[in-house]
């Protein structure tokens, strides 16, 4: 099979409603969103070198259950980073293109980069694309059209680099997420959002050579930061002569070991940061408590290096070349002292690491209904171990049993999958799991819905276009499908 339709540029913008074949719940009315890059080639010639960098397309998924119907559109977001492309003036941006100082300090200081391709986010009652860059862009979720940029401008301190995943917190709502600040010691600021002015300081870390860091991990007590040995000397890149592409400029440091800094969300304390064994990721799963808050487990998904940005070259991906090891599932696990016992005595906390699932994953996810909370079931991307094709089937993982159920079928390579619990759930695989799989032969992506207890189809719908490998999604239960 080839992959290489998954990394194609799309030119069009549709929005029509599809048949189902099969049957969805009543229940699911809602809309899931969808992120990621649309195009890859301007009109002058040009194209972005990275699949990070490929232009941001919205793509929505609204269910009508009562006439068996999806609603599909897809919009590209109007940035500035989209206007520069299509003017031919497209100046690089993850890793695309050689950079200069003033390029740099403007990115990170003046007019921060736009092009918000990695996920989706409902703040207070506006929805937002995101990427790692503090300035994201306001979007319509019923007609995907592009409202305006948005950067904090409160009290709360922020930086230069943020966090492009946050993390919701389902017993208060609130979003949390972090910035890094550079200076001379720079600095992770974590906070919480409660409405997109509305923000509250949590804590400031402070750090010698700032990670890179593209998720967090939290529970009812902690925020998990995990500072893989992917490291950015600030003072460095600002210097001139440096021309390297944003993350090129980070080096590798597996001296340093995966640093993980548990703070504690009251006090802004750093209760604990153990070493583990150098790694490198980007996706934590999910987190939670247990023996009355003195064990913290976490589950995230690594890499032994960072190899695996390399092999994400689309002239790599294009043809079939991925060249490195799939993620792992590892759990990490770390036990507390009590309180009576001193927080920073010369004992680290004990802490241990287990890979969970043997095989390859991308981009895993759990219930929403679990987030914060002891989860039983992991949803990814299946991937063989080392990669030598796209994925070719979504994966359940059951960490209480130690089983894994797959479904390959209707398509020839699928994203990341979403689960989306049933509003009356009985159990935590109540719902239903909805990718976005791609059919080479006919060149349609189809929409895929899965029964969420037996990872069995359920429904699919074929649809309009085939749409390029995207990143993240999002479920929005109240967003409701208007007409075509």
């Amino acid at each position: 099979m080839d992959s290489e339709l998954g990394f194609h540029s799309l030119r069009t913008e549709t929005k029509e409603r599809v048949s189902v074949e099969g049957s969805l719940p009543d229940w699911l009315t809602g809309s899931l969103i969808r992120n990621g890059p649309g195009t890859f080639n301007f009109p002058d010639g040009n194209a972005v070198d990275h699949w990070f960098d490929g232009l941001a397309m919205l793509s929505r998924f609204s269910f009508i259950p009562d006439d068996q119907q999806i609603l599909f559109q897809n919009r590209f977001l109007q940035t500035d980073s989209f206007k520069s492309a299509r003017r031919g003036d497209f100046d690089g941006g993850f890793a695309t293109g050689q950079t200069t100082l003033r390029a740099r300090l403007k990115t990170f200081f003046s007019e921060p980069y736009d092009n918000t391709n990695i996920i989706t986010e409902r703040i207070g009652n506006s929805f937002y694309a995101l990427t790692e860059s503090p300035r994201s862009v306001e979007f319509d979720p019923r007609t995907l059209e592009m409202k305006g940029h948005f950067e904090y401008d409160g009290e709360v301190p922020t930086g230069q680099l943020h966090c492009a995943h946050y993390k919701r917190d389902p017993a208060t709502g609130s979003l949390i997420a972090v910035d890094t600040e550079f200076g001379r010691t720079s600095k992770y600021h974590i906070y919480a959002i409660e409405s997109p002015q509305d923000r509250s300081h949590i804590a400031s870390v402070e750090t010698e050579k700032p990670a890179y860091m593209h998720s967090l991990g939290l529970t009812p007590q902690y925020v998990i930061l995990t500072e893989f040995p992917l490291r950015l000397n600030p003072l460095q890149c600002l210097k001139p002569g440096t021309q390297e592409a944003f993350i090129q400029q980070f080096d590798w440091e597996p001296t340093r070991g995966t640093v993980v800094h548990l703070v504690d969300r009251t006090t802004g304390t750093v209760k604990a940061s153990p070493v583990l064994e150098p790694l490198f990721g980007f996706h934590h799963v999910n987190a939670y408590e247990s023996n009355n808050g003195q064990t913290v487990v976490f589950d995230i998904e690594t890499v032994p290096d960072d190899s695996s940005i390399e092999s994400l070259y689309l002239e790599n991906l294009r043809a079939g070349q991925l060249g490195s090891l799939a993620g792992k599932l590892r759990r990490v696990t770390i036990e507390l002292a009590p309180e009576t016992e001193s927080r920073y005595g010369p004992e680290a906390p004990k802490t241990t690491t287990e890979v969970i699932y043997d095989d390859g994953t991308a981009l895993p996810t759990v219930s929403p209904a679990q987030w914060n909370r002891k989860h039983r079931y992991i949803y990814a991307m299946s991937l063989d171990e080392p990669i030598t094709e796209w994925a070719t089937a979504v994966m359940k993982h059951d960490i209480e049993q130690d089983t894994t159920a797959e479904f390959a079928g209707v398509c020839d390579y699928f994203t990341e999958p979403i689960f989306v619990p049933s509003p009356e759930a009985e159990h935590q695989d109540s719902g239903v799991v909805i990718v976005v799989g791609l059919d080479v032969s006919t060149e349609h992506s189809h929409l895929v819905v899965l029964d969420g207890s037996s990872f069995t189809l359920r429904a699919h719908s074929q649809l309009p276009v085939a749409l390029p490998f995207d990143f993240h999604g999002r479920s929005f239960p109240n967003i409701r499908a208007q007409s075509a």
